[in-house]
């Protein structure tokens, strides 16, 4: 299905999408601050004592902004040559869980506090003002975890069935003499609290061998936060030694992917032709 473009669907697409352009860099930080000002009214409006005398003044704000981002998406969805690219996109579903609290609470009371994703919307921060350097590093953290997924993965399978033996074990030698340990999947619990070094000490066992036990978790819990951040922090090593080059935040008009290089023609996600009218002067 092709998508007709017109000069005003081209414009309104320059100033919601390129923060290379003067018009666009302004709209962008006017919908910073106005994500900010409804995220603060959202967290304020827990606050018992303002929210019985501003309640009202604090749910026609959150419909005020919620109608603002509303037609904002909706600009977003017209102005790309592919809206399903932009709609399933990690911003696309960022832009659009932001909105649908509000009118959920129709519906479901209390799902409108679910509005505070909207901070999400704060990642575009980096974008609007050119802190290309700031996204390379976030690039190397996500491809690290990425590469890094199957050892994470089979490590985590092993813990998992440590935290089951061990609460078993644990439920054989305290259960019948101390009553926190009275079942087994409690006392797997007990095993994830202690062998992730959290120790919320709701749970504690009290026989010698139990706590000789404890002991032995603990010490062991290290290396479930040893492990991973190894193995991360190796891919990490591995992503940081390719080079790096200075990225635009252009965003392509067919696929809604920003982050190319300066010098890109082509979009490197899609293949398809930037504008390059649009580059403001840096």
């Amino acid at each position: 299905m092709t998508f007709k473009s017109t000069p005003f669907k081209e414009k309104v697409h320059e100033i919601i999408f390129e923060a290379d352009t003067s018009a666009g860099r302004r709209f962008d930080i006017i919908l910073l601050v106005l994500i900010v000002a409804s995220v603060l009214v959202v967290t304020l409006e827990t606050v018992g004592s303002l929210s019985a005398d501003y309640g009202i003044l604090f749910l026609w704000l959150e419909w005020i902004f919620t109608i603002l981002f509303t037609i904002e998406y909706i600009l977003r969805i017209y102005s790309v040559r592919n809206p399903f690219k932009y709609i399933f996109s990690f911003y696309g579903i960022i832009d659009l869980l932001a909105i649908l609290p509000l009118y959920l609470s129709i519906f479901f009371v209390g799902s409108k506090h679910l509005i505070i994703i909207r901070v999400m919307r704060l990642l575009r921060v980096f974008r609007i003002f050119k802190l290309g350097s700031f996204l390379q590093h976030g690039n190397v953290i996500v491809n690290s975890l990425k590469a890094s997924k199957a050892k994470i993965t089979v490590f985590m399978y092993f813990v998992l069935l440590a935290v089951i033996v061990f609460g078993a074990i644990m439920y054989m030698v305290e259960g019948g003499i101390n009553s926190d340990f009275d079942s087994i999947p409690r006392s797997i619990y007990w095993a994830i609290v202690t062998l992730t070094t959290v120790g919320y000490g709701d749970i504690s066992p009290i026989t010698p061998f139990g706590q000789f036990i404890a002991a032995f978790i603990m010490i062991l819990g290290y290396a479930v936060i040893a492990v991973p951040t190894g193995i991360i922090s190796a891919e990490m090593v591995n992503s940081t030694k390719e080079e790096h080059f200075e990225i635009s935040t252009q965003a392509c008009r067919y696929c809604g992917h920003d982050g190319h290089d300066y010098d890109a023609v082509h979009c490197k996600f899609c293949g398809e032709k930037l504008n390059e009218e649009n580059r403001d002067e840096n």
